[in-house]
């Protein structure tokens, strides 16, 4: 239930209690969780709250209802869970929910579809969402889960209220290494190896990478590219890399707006040395160009030339 939350995302937890209480529903929400590992089970404890006919935030009250174990067990018809089918959210998923939401409700006044990892629709779906979001039919709420808010098309963000959850399910001992390996990888085998093996060595090298683009611009090409690749040798890799460089800009972008960095908080002295070089305006272009690139990865498209046009794109803004 949603007061199971209260302690570990308060601020999170009192924006949805009131949200309600003070009638001030949106009809999309945004979870951006910044890392926290149950943003899907506060999610769902939220759908319930809302779908209680007494909007009860805890069992106490709730007595562990029917309609509580029915969500529990995806048989409940005013809640639609959507995720990932393989490596993408496809736009026949996004039909379905539609063709569904639009009939009448039987239980309630109120339907709810969550998006799990919402920032793996592909172009397909992302613009089948955004004309649902555009109109959005009465009574219907959309809750988008994501851990990476900068995948998702900007007119999508736009159409929701966005939700930052707080960072706090890691151990103060966690250190950045731990942190990037349990935001990127979902398999316990893929974070050890991330965390005991290549970890330093891909951050290192992402890091020193950004540093020599920031100071030379498209010189990195010739410079650094080979190297580079060297490391990140393969489609996978060359994935992870993308990956590492939005959360490193993303996490400059905290420091300028004089927020917490949220991945790479063991190395506040590189990020500083790149804040006079960039504003706000051009670090969310350069993480945009980096998002829009990373799509052509699953295309097989050549890694040399791929990174080629990065450097380009990044010294254009």
């Amino acid at each position: 239930m949603l007061d199971d939350f209260k302690e570990e995302q308060p601020i999170v937890y009192k924006i949805l209690l009131n949200s309600l209480k003070k009638d001030r529903l949106s009809h999309a929400y945004l979870f951006e969780l910044n890392g926290y590992s149950k943003g899907y089970d506060l999610a769902l404890a939220f759908a319930k709250f809302l779908l209680c006919p007494n909007n009860y935030s805890n069992l106490t009250n709730c007595k562990n209802c029917n309609q509580c174990n029915n969500i529990d067990l995806a048989n409940y018809l005013e809640l639609k869970i959507i995720n990932p089918d393989g490596q993408w959210i496809k736009k026949e998923q996004l039909e379905e929910l539609q063709n569904e939401f639009i009939k009448k409700s039987l239980y309630g006044n109120k339907k709810i579809y969550i998006i799990n990892q919402a920032e793996r629709m592909n172009a397909s779906a992302s613009n089948s969402l955004l004309k649902f979001l555009e109109e959005p039919p009465e009574n219907i709420i959309a809750i988008l889960i994501t851990d990476n808010m900068y995948q998702l098309l900007n007119t999508i963000i736009s159409r929701c209220q966005i939700i930052s959850f707080e960072k706090n399910n890691y151990s103060n001992k966690s250190n950045s290494v731990e942190i990037i390996a349990n935001t990127l990888f979902k398999n316990n085998s893929e974070v050890e190896e991330f965390i005991n093996k290549t970890g330093i060595k891909y951050i290192d090298t992402v890091i020193e990478y950004i540093n020599f683009f920031e100071k030379r611009g498209t010189k990195t090409i010739a410079y650094k590219n080979k190297e580079f690749l060297e490391v990140f040798s393969d489609r996978e890799k060359i994935k992870v890399a993308f990956n590492l460089f939005v959360m490193y800009y993303r996490d400059v972008l905290n420091r300028l707006l004089n927020l917490k960095c949220v991945y790479f908080n063991d190395y506040v002295d590189n990020i500083d040395k790149l804040l006079n070089k960039n504003t706000s305006e051009s670090l969310s272009k350069k993480i945009k160009a980096i998002v829009d690139l990373s799509v052509n990865i699953k295309f097989n498209v050549n890694s040399s030339l791929l990174l080629d046009k990065l450097v380009i794109e990044l010294s254009e803004v």
